[in-house]
């Protein structure tokens, strides 16, 4: 047998199925659970669709205010010598590891009631918390980290070289980005704001905390899926099925154009 040292050991194949089991074998027994005959009915139940919405609408909100938001920092983070920057970062990406209800709590403590800002928020006559709001917002703060990363590697593997040749050639700080920047920057934009989409569909605990379960106004996909296990598994089960599906076809469009690079280096790399 000819080896072309791509070979993997067998044991390296082993851990790679046992991965994969732990990953596929839970959402196989979402499906094995689905009551397929009342599969129609369930999801096309007035409260299933109006979940759906809410989350379509708020995670789409929240992922266009994570590319707007998180485009800035990635750039501060791998363009400048800010003072502090690897804390900057740390703090930026502690919602990773934060648990749900701790992530509701600290928005709820900046703009409840009694909040770090809720004197201001009464005083402009504004409430957020348990408003579609406060469902976009717990979904900013979580997704945002998400998009950084995502930004900030692609600058870094990116070089800065072609924005400082264009500097040495008169070209001011908002052209560059224009004309230079951005469009690298373009593959990374889109799969960024995918993934933030998809991981604002699935927050589930923050949002409760922050903006409770309030049927068409915070009752997003997760929290119906919570609410129909209390009472019925088998519609628990279609409906997260559903979201499974929207969340893989999402995930498979975010790194849809990775795949033809990766298997087209190998081919350019064999040809010198």
């Amino acid at each position: 047998m000819r080896r072309d040292g791509t070979a993997l050991p067998a044991l390296v194949v082993l851990m790679a199925a046992i991965a994969t089991c732990a990953v596929v074998l839970p959402l196989a027994a979402i499906l094995v659970n689905v009551p397929w005959g009342q599969a129609v009915e369930l999801l096309t139940a007035t409260s299933s669709l109006t979940a759906l919405r809410l989350s379509l609408v708020t995670s789409t909100i929240s992922a266009l205010v994570c590319l707007l938001l998180a485009l800035p920092l990635a750039l501060v983070l791998t363009r400048t010598r800010l003072p502090g920057r690897s804390l900057l970062r740390a703090v930026v990406l502690v919602p990773l590891v934060l648990p749900p209800v701790v992530s509701g709590l600290a928005l709820l403590m900046t703009v409840g009631r009694r909040g770090l800002f809720g004197p201001l928020l009464e005083a402009v006559d504004v409430r957020i918390v348990f408003t579609t709001t406060a469902v976009v917002l717990a979904q900013v703060f979580v997704s945002l980290p998400f998009t950084v990363l995502t930004l900030e590697s692609a600058l870094v593997t990116a070089g800065s070289e072609p924005e400082r040749l264009a500097a040495t050639l008169g070209a001011g700080p908002l052209t560059v980005l224009r004309r230079i920047t951005l469009p690298r920057l373009a593959p990374a934009i889109l799969t960024g704001t995918i993934l933030a989409f998809a991981r604002s569909l699935g927050e589930f605990g923050a949002t409760l905390t922050v903006a409770g379960s309030l049927e068409g106004t915070t009752r997003t996909l997760p929290l119906q899926i919570y609410l129909a296990r209390e009472s019925d598994t088998g519609s628990a089960a279609v409906l997260s099925l559903l979201l499974i599906i929207v969340a893989l076809g999402v995930v498979l469009l975010a790194y849809a154009r990775r795949s033809p690079r990766a298997g087209a280096a190998p081919a350019r790399a064999g040809t010198r």
